[in-house]
Order: C-alpha cells, then structure tokens, then sequence
C-alpha cells in the first residue's frame, strides 16, 4: 500500500501530465520518427534514421516546447477551463501555478539546449516557436479567424521542422501536410463551439463567439468538404501505398462528421465532433505504416 505522503506524489504526477497532456506529446513523437522514415527521409535506411542523433535532439527540443505551450495555454486558461472543463481543471490545480511556471520554464531552456546540438539555426527556429506558442496563448487565441489559423500553424510546426531537417520537397509532403493542416483547422473550430460557453464567459472573441453557431457549422462544413478534396487527390495522384485504406475511412468519418454536425446544438455534440476529428488524426499517425511496408522492411 501507499503511503498518504506517495499518494500525493503520484496525483501530483498525474496533475503534470494531465497539464503537458503526455499523451498527445508521445502521439507526436511517435508521428514525426514515422513520418521521418516512411516520407521525408523515405531514401534513406531505416537505421540511419532511427540513431540520427540530430533528429532525436529535434523531437526532443519539439517535445519540450509543446509540454511548455500547454503549461503556459493552462495558465492563461485557467479561469475559462474550470467553467469548460471543471473535472480536469480539479486535478490541474493539485500542481501549483508557481510550479507550473518553473516546469515552463525549463522546459522551453531544455528545448533550446537540444536545438544547440543541431545548428544555431536550430535555436533561432525553436527560440521563435516558444515565442510564437507564448504571443498565442496570451493574446492571439482570443482573436477570430487569426487565433484559429496561429493555432493550426503551431500544431504542424513540429512537422515543418522535421521537413526542413531532411529538405525533401517532394508534392507528396505538401499535400499530406494540406490535409493535416485542415484537419486541425477543423478541430480548432470544433473546440470552439465545444467551449463557447467558457470563452462567452470570460470574453474570448473566438468565431463562434463573434459569429455565431450558425457560420461556424457552415466554415466546418466548407473546410470539411475540403479535407475531403485533399484526400481524394492523395489517393488519386499520389504514390501512397495501402494509406489509401486510412483516406477512404477518413472521407467516411468526415461526411459522419458532416452528418452529426447538422443536428449539433450543444456542447456533448460538439465533444463527439471534437473525437472525431482527433481519432482521424491519431489513426492517421498510425496508418504512416500502410505507406510501403515491403520497402521500409528491406531498409533495415
């Protein structure tokens, strides 16, 4: 059994890693080594790869900055969280804001200490990407249209600098990129009708907020059909392998999506919308390995 002083401990953990949200940080890693190795180092062997100690020091410097931007987007949100989200909000708050600001802290100076290994151009890419989460999470996010689009743009960035390590510019990258980059531009607007009453609350002039219900559904649905476009090219003009399988499936659930989001009107629809589009993305991590698996396996 556990002693109370270890109990403590642990739900302090849990409170950590509920705040830097472990679980998206490691669906992120686990993404950019696919991606590396199926799509933007796909010429090289698996091996070479896998023990680049200079992309480890980018995953690393990524995963750093991403667990530092939900420390300072908690911090900022805490007041709009706790009306949105009040169970999770209980267990944020058993870590202190002081505590939370320290972790912030030193994570963003371990990101920098793993970019340094890389290049300076390193450190000036990651020094700029804190800034950038930091300049979101304190003002943008409160901005219609702009706090959607940093939003997206902040997401994918863990992925642009794995593109610009390897230099691959193939079309292939640019169009799998577009569907990601819409997908989350979907999501982003999904949570902000998931959250609107916490942003009415406290002022966030969110799109939702400035437009209605009404334009936001109607912005999903045209941002939706054009998900689906961009999956129809990859599957259509593109050397993809068996991923298609994973295209087809997200063209069904995008039009399941579309479906459910004529009759959504509140805030349990909009968090099956919102689980939608996240089960689209995780699957779409995983579905890396549909590429060539025939290929990868005679690279190693």
């Amino acid at each position: 059994m556990l002693s109370r002083r270890q109990k403590h401990i642990l739900l302090k953990f849990f409170s950590l890693f509920s705040v830097v949200r472990g679980y998206n940080i490691l669906v992120v890693v686990i993404a950019q080594y696919l991606a590396s190795v199926y799509i933007f180092a796909h010429d090289k062997p698996v091996k070479s790869v896998l023990l680049d100690l200079n992309l480890l020091m980018l995953v690393m410097a990524s995963s750093a900055t991403i667990a530092g931007g939900y420390i300072i987007n908690n911090f900022y949100d805490s007041e709009k969280d706790l009306i949105n989200k009040p169970r999770k909000t209980m267990l944020d708050r058993l870590v202190s804001q002081n505590t939370k600001l320290s972790f912030y802290f030193v994570l963003n100076f371990l990101a920098v200490v793993f970019a340094s290994y890389v290049s300076f151009k390193a450190v000036i890419f990651f020094s700029i990407y804190i800034f950038a989460i930091w300049l979101y999470s304190h003002r943008l996010k409160k901005q219609p249209m702009v706090g959607n689009m940093v939003s997206a743009i902040l997401t994918v960035t863990p992925f642009f600098v794995i593109f610009i390590y390897y230099q691959n510019f193939e079309p292939v990258i640019f169009a799998h990129g577009l569907f990601l980059f819409l997908l989350i531009s979907m999501r982003e607007l999904t949570k902000d009708l998931e959250n609107l009453k916490g942003d009415l609350a406290l002022n966030y002039r969110t799109i939702p907020v400035v437009y209605g219900e009404k334009v936001s559904k109607l912005m999903l649905t045209i941002v939706a059909f054009l998900t689906i476009i961009s999956a129809v090219i990859l599957i259509l003009f593109f050397k993809i392998g068996h991923m298609y399988y994973f295209f087809y499936l997200s063209i069904v659930f995008l039009f399941l999506y579309l479906i459910i989001l004529l009759k959504s009107n509140k805030k349990n629809h909009y968090l099956i919308l919102h689980n939608i589009l996240k089960f689209i993305i995780v699957l779409g991590v995983f579905s890396i390995l549909l590429i060539d698996v025939s290929v990868v396996l005679n690279r190693i």
